[in-house]
Protein backbone atom coordinates (compact mmCIF):
# COMPACT_ATOMS: atom_id res chain seq x y z
CA UNK A 1 0.00 0.00 0.00
CA UNK A 2 1.40 3.43 -0.26
CA UNK A 3 0.08 7.48 1.00
CA UNK A 4 -0.12 10.20 -0.97
CA UNK A 5 -1.29 13.81 -0.05
CA UNK A 6 -2.88 16.22 -2.81
CA UNK A 7 -4.77 18.88 -1.46
CA UNK A 8 -8.14 19.66 -3.91
CA UNK A 9 -8.05 22.94 -5.42
CA UNK A 10 -4.04 22.18 -6.32
CA UNK A 11 -2.97 22.40 -10.17
CA UNK A 12 -1.34 19.23 -11.41
CA UNK A 13 0.32 19.11 -14.57
CA UNK A 14 0.53 15.43 -15.77
CA UNK A 15 2.82 14.33 -18.80
CA UNK A 16 1.64 11.80 -21.08
CA UNK A 17 4.29 9.48 -19.91
CA UNK A 18 2.42 9.75 -16.19
CA UNK A 19 -0.70 8.56 -17.56
CA UNK A 20 -2.53 4.75 -18.10
CA UNK A 21 -4.31 6.00 -21.12
CA UNK A 22 -1.46 9.03 -22.87
CA UNK A 23 -3.95 9.90 -25.83
CA UNK A 24 -4.67 13.12 -25.56
CA UNK A 25 -0.90 14.25 -23.92
CA UNK A 26 -0.14 15.86 -21.03
CA UNK A 27 -2.77 17.75 -19.13
CA UNK A 28 -3.09 20.37 -16.68
CA UNK A 29 -6.04 19.83 -14.23
CA UNK A 30 -8.00 21.93 -11.43
CA UNK A 31 -8.36 18.64 -8.88
CA UNK A 32 -11.79 18.27 -7.44
CA UNK A 33 -11.47 14.46 -6.41
CA UNK A 34 -9.15 12.00 -5.80
CA UNK A 35 -9.48 7.97 -5.40
CA UNK A 36 -7.35 4.97 -5.12
CA UNK A 37 -7.84 2.23 -7.62
CA UNK A 38 -8.59 -1.36 -6.30
CA UNK A 39 -8.30 -3.20 -9.99
CA UNK A 40 -5.15 -1.32 -10.53
CA UNK A 41 -2.77 -2.79 -13.36
CA UNK A 42 0.12 -5.21 -12.20
CA UNK A 43 3.62 -3.89 -11.01
CA UNK A 44 2.06 -0.41 -10.95
CA UNK A 45 0.46 1.96 -8.67
CA UNK A 46 -2.28 4.17 -9.81
CA UNK A 47 -4.43 6.66 -8.27
CA UNK A 48 -7.66 8.54 -10.16
CA UNK A 49 -7.38 11.69 -10.16
CA UNK A 50 -10.21 13.77 -11.13
CA UNK A 51 -10.59 17.61 -12.02
CA UNK A 52 -11.01 20.29 -14.59
CA UNK A 53 -8.50 20.57 -17.53
CA UNK A 54 -6.95 23.82 -17.98
CA UNK A 55 -5.80 25.37 -21.19
CA UNK A 56 -2.01 26.76 -21.50
CA UNK A 57 -3.61 30.21 -21.44
CA UNK A 58 -5.91 29.09 -17.59
CA UNK A 59 -9.05 28.82 -19.24
CA UNK A 60 -11.28 26.05 -17.76
CA UNK A 61 -12.10 22.92 -19.81
CA UNK A 62 -14.09 19.85 -19.23
CA UNK A 63 -14.42 17.75 -16.57
CA UNK A 64 -11.64 14.79 -16.77
CA UNK A 65 -10.66 11.90 -14.84
CA UNK A 66 -7.07 10.23 -14.94
CA UNK A 67 -5.36 7.47 -14.22
CA UNK A 68 -1.78 8.89 -13.08
CA UNK A 69 0.92 6.80 -11.58
CA UNK A 70 0.62 7.10 -7.85
CA UNK A 71 4.57 8.29 -8.14
CA UNK A 72 3.57 11.89 -10.05
CA UNK A 73 2.10 12.71 -6.63
CA UNK A 74 3.31 14.15 -3.47
CA UNK A 75 4.00 11.34 -0.60
CA UNK A 76 2.35 11.54 2.84
CA UNK A 77 4.07 13.08 5.35
CA UNK A 78 3.77 15.61 8.22
CA UNK A 79 1.60 18.66 7.77
CA UNK A 80 3.07 21.71 7.16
Amino acid sequence: MFDVRVQLGAVLRIDAADRYQPSDGPVTLWVTGVRLVVNRPEREQWIWVEGIKLSQGGCRGPQAQILVRASLLPPFGPAR
